[in-house]
């Protein structure tokens, strides 16, 4: 009987949640009390703190909260309560490659059918406690992405709020799908582009289509087998760059070598992702301007593993490689940006990014600071990623402590967005 009672009440408070502002005459107010605090900031959890959520914000933070009479209450016991994370790196119109390989889905899979997934698996991230996504690039499925932004906006759909970067760009010649007859036009994963005044031309008509951040490819390989090799010449991605920060966007850059990073850096990028090959020198200099760097662990991973790594040490090359990457990075003092280039693996198993930044040396919280205040200063979001009045009530209850143990990323127990639970 008291089981029933309990779900009834929890039942009946995730409605009153879930109404929106304008029904109610009086704001809408609840008051949170988890057993921890996780803030976002602070690597140590505040225990007994409390959060007071009115509307879609978060109205007041700490111990023994003085709120109004009618606030509804619920107790969190045994659980912390985090900011909503942010997913740094995602593709949500791709899924796993051992499902189907990326050329398939960029040349055969119907945009409508794309679309769809990409729905529900955008659904699936807000479900998984993120209640953000940088989406860097649609691989083939056009301006979709800022339609699904708008689904989900508007309530549409579920989802999570999205930074989305709409078709990328890539230099002339240096993506895929390839391997047609020569002279034969094939549909392409990203926008290609080709001088300073072309590649303004496409920046420009992307953020015109919708686009929050620009993404591009500083590096790639032309061929099948082929090294990676620098693309776009500096003269290309500083003026590609300024264009973006001119029209008030982030930039976000595909970078593998060395020489690639060294052409974002000079341009003053706002991330870099991948950096496999970055050196010593490299990072040093992202840490001078303040550069994120997005390492994308579990992209290297699962793709490790469709190639018939079993997950046992020692790991494949490329795995080893960018976890050297990472480390280099911390030694140097680059910002870190959690993203998992989740696509390439399961949407919703975004946190595996999380723990396999843990697995190559940084703390978990550490790894929870990256992916959400770190996220949101990398990307530019100052109304989110942390626990602090005045911010979006975008929070995620678990269970356990995800400052010890990461592996309480996966007991998701409650999720809020903008004071509305979505979970």
């Amino acid at each position: 009987m008291k089981a029933l009672v309990t779900t009834a009440l929890t039942t009946a408070l995730a409605l009153f949640l879930a109404l929106p502002a304008a029904a109610n005459a009086q704001p809408q107010r609840t008051l949170l009390r988890p057993a921890l605090v996780f803030d976002g900031t602070d690597p140590a959890p505040h225990p007994g703190w409390q959060v007071l959520v009115e509307d879609e914000k978060i109205a007041a933070v700490g111990p023994n909260l003085s709120v109004p009479p009618g606030t509804a209450v619920l107790d969190l016991p045994g659980q912390t309560l985090i900011p909503g994370l942010i997913e740094g790196h995602g593709h949500l119109f791709l899924h796993p490659y051992n499902e189907t390989p990326w050329d398939d889905q960029v040349l055969h899979e119907p945009l409508a059918l794309r679309t769809i997934r990409a729905a529900k698996a955008a659904e699936t991230t807000l479900r998984a406690g993120f209640t953000t996504e940088r989406d860097l690039g649609t691989e083939g499925a056009g301006y979709a992405d800022v339609g699904l932004k708008k689904a989900i906006d508007s309530g549409l759909t579920p989802g999570p709020r999205l930074l989305v970067a709409t078709r990328a760009i890539v230099a002339q010649g240096a993506y895929g799908p390839k391997g047609f007859e020569p002279g034969v036009t094939v549909p392409q994963g990203a926008e290609e582009a080709s001088g300073v005044e072309g590649v303004v031309r496409v920046v420009r008509n992307q953020i015109a289509a919708g686009a929050d951040v620009v993404k591009l490819y500083a590096d790639y390989h032309y061929r099948p087998g082929e090294p990676s090799l620098p693309t776009f010449s500096q003269a290309e991605m500083d003026a590609a760059t300024a264009a973006a920060h001119d029209a008030g966007r982030t930039v976000a850059v595909h970078a593998v070598t060395a020489e690639g990073m060294r052409r974002a850096i000079n341009a003053g990028v706002d991330t870099i992702e991948h950096g496999d090959e970055g050196t010593a020198e490299v990072f040093k200099a992202m840490a001078a301007k303040r550069i994120a760097y997005c390492p994308t662990l579990a992209a290297s991973a699962a793709i490790a593993r469709y190639r018939g790594w079993n997950g046992a040490e020692p790991a494949p090359a490329a795995v080893t490689e960018s976890r050297a990457a990472l480390r280099l990075a911390l030694a140097a003092g680059v910002p870190i940006c959690a993203g998992g280039d989740v696509g390439v693996f399961a949407h919703g198993e975004n946190a595996l990014e999380m723990e396999s930044m843990a697995a190559a040396g940084m703390s978990p919280a550490a790894v929870l600071i990256a992916a959400t205040s770190g996220n949101a200063r990398a990307f530019h979001l100052t109304d989110r990623g942390a626990v602090r009045a005045g911010l979006l009530a975008d929070l995620v209850a678990v269970e356990g402590d995800p400052t010890r143990d990461l592996a309480a990323l996966t007991r998701i127990k409650l999720v809020i967005k903008g004071g509305a639970v979505v979970r």
